[in-house]
């Protein structure tokens, strides 16, 4: 492990000797990308306060617990437990947050039951679909992001179900 934590210092030394070497002015190159870094993040900052504004609400209303309660006999059936049901529910909104929820569910069922070896599944195998948007889409003329945001949503739920289908058999 200790050799590990060097990788990344390695990584810059054997950048700065090759552009040391091939004459780069590295300050320069530097503050150019910065300066191309400012017009991505000016236009990044409104979909991701709006992001982190909705999926604050989500939590705060009660929506998120209401809709929990009421698709659990769903999960149920589809083989997800329902007591990460608002873990699945989460996870496209907040990565921090489903973090938080998944600490939550080891400590309430222990980090070997099979509901914990399902969280993990459901919070591995999903990923943070309304932040990644946010973050690719900021960039592109196109707005249209219904059929991305769909189609990543059902594949991560896809997901969830066969890892949780696995997790019987572990």
């Amino acid at each position: 492990m200790k050799y590990l934590a060097l990788i990344v210092p390695l990584l810059f030394l054997a950048l700065f000797v090759y552009a040391l070497i091939k004459r780069v002015k590295l300050y320069d190159c530097f503050t150019d990308g910065i300066k191309e870094a400012i017009p991505l993040l000016c236009s990044l900052f409104p979909y991701l306060a709006a992001m982190l504004m909705l999926s604050e609400l989500f939590e705060a209303s009660g929506l998120a617990a209401k809709l929990t309660s009421f698709l659990a006999p769903a999960f149920r059936f589809l083989g997800i437990p329902p007591e990460i049901a608002k873990l699945v529910l989460l996870k496209p909104f907040s990565g921090s947050g489903s973090t938080a929820l998944l600490s939550e569910i080891f400590s309430t069922y222990g980090a070997d039951s099979y509901i914990a070896r399902c969280a993990c599944v459901a919070y591995g195998s999903s990923e943070t679909v309304f932040y990644i948007s946010a973050v690719y889409f900021a960039g592109t003329k196109r707005k249209n992001l219904a059929k991305p945001i769909v189609i990543a949503l059902f594949s991560n739920f896809c997901a969830v179900i066969f890892g949780c289908f696995l997790c019987r058999f572990i």
